[in-house]
């Protein structure tokens, strides 16, 4: 995702000389390309991400449209503060990208974790909370993203994510993607775990049960019409994230559901209250939370009779 992210980010800075990119300190040979489309538009800010999220800020007041592209943990959590008061409070419309997001960096143990990235940074007013499933939505996402008046935070993996839609013709924020028609239970996936989801939806076909799949890229806003139709009629909803069952996907569902006189059966699988503390591949860590096929499979078989 991340070279997917440097194309089409190149190529918004070749028709928009607003765009402006900064980086912590990483992916300076990523965008080779970008700075040959204007060098003087992208700005290394070190590892100094507080900082460069108020200089983005700054930027952004000034009618240049600012990118933020660093490691999850270090463009979110690490600079919260900046965020809310630079970026929101003033309402300022900053791209917010991090890459290597959930798992993704699991090797480097959980300082490179991002477990709580889209619960903390949903709860900021105006601010509107993305997680693509591939780089074909990656790449709407970030048009529409720079169409907005307000900030947008996006999630992404790090590479060699699979591509999840063969065609993809539009995407639109708030707006949920249907990936796989199905009419007993419906799995809500947000990012990059779509695989898995795919995965446990023909485990669950295989064992008598048709899922639907869709790909819930937008955490903030969320797709309420979808949400309120389908309830309708499948037995279950079933949320999958690669982040803690605390405030993500599933917690913004439950939240809405609580509205609802009528809110159906949830399930909400995500990683629990607690920090990792094994060192291990993403696979890995995903085996190990349950993130995998064959595992989301069976919580939903243990909640939806067959027949």
């Amino acid at each position: 995702m991340r070279n997917a992210f440097a194309d089409e980010v190149t190529q918004l800075a070749k028709v928009d000389n607003r765009v402006v990119l900064l980086s912590g300190d990483i992916g300076n040979k990523l965008f080779d390309d970008f700075k040959q489309v204007d060098a003087a538009r992208f700005y290394n800010c070190g590892v100094a991400e507080a900082n460069m999220m108020g200089v983005a800020a700054g930027m952004a007041l000034s009618g240049l449209r600012p990118i933020i592209y660093t490691i999850t943990p270090f463009t979110t959590t690490r600079c919260f503060e900046q965020i809310r008061v630079d970026v929101c409070y003033q309402q300022a419309p900053v791209i917010i990208v991090g890459t290597g997001s959930g798992l993704s960096y699991a090797e480097l143990g959980p300082t490179h974790h991002s477990l709580e990235d889209m619960a903390i940074l949903r709860t900021l007013p105006g601010m509107q909370v993305l997680a693509p499933c591939d780089a074909a939505e990656l790449r709407f996402i970030l048009r529409a993203a720079l169409k907005q008046d307000h900030p947008v935070y996006i999630r992404i993996g790090k590479k060699g994510e699979p591509a999840i839609h063969a065609e993809l013709n539009d995407l639109q924020l708030g707006r949920a993607i249907v990936v796989r028609k199905g009419q007993d239970v419906a799995l809500l996936s947000a990012g990059t775990v779509m695989p898995e989801v795919l995965k446990a939806a023909d485990i669950l076909k295989a064992n008598g049960i048709n899922a639907e799949v869709v790909s819930f890229h937008s955490i903030k806003p969320l797709d309420l019409a979808y949400l309120t139709e389908v309830k309708q009629r499948v037995k279950l909803l079933v949320t999958i994230e690669e982040h803690g069952r605390i405030g993500g996907l599933g917690s913004a569902i439950a939240e809405w559901s609580h509205t609802q006189t009528d809110p159906g059966a949830l399930l909400s699988i995500g990683t629990p209250d607690e920090f990792m503390h094994e060192v291990g591949t993403q696979e890995y860590a995903r085996s190990r939370y349950g993130l995998v096929g064959e595992n989301i499979a069976v919580r939903v078989m243990e909640r939806v009779k067959v027949g």
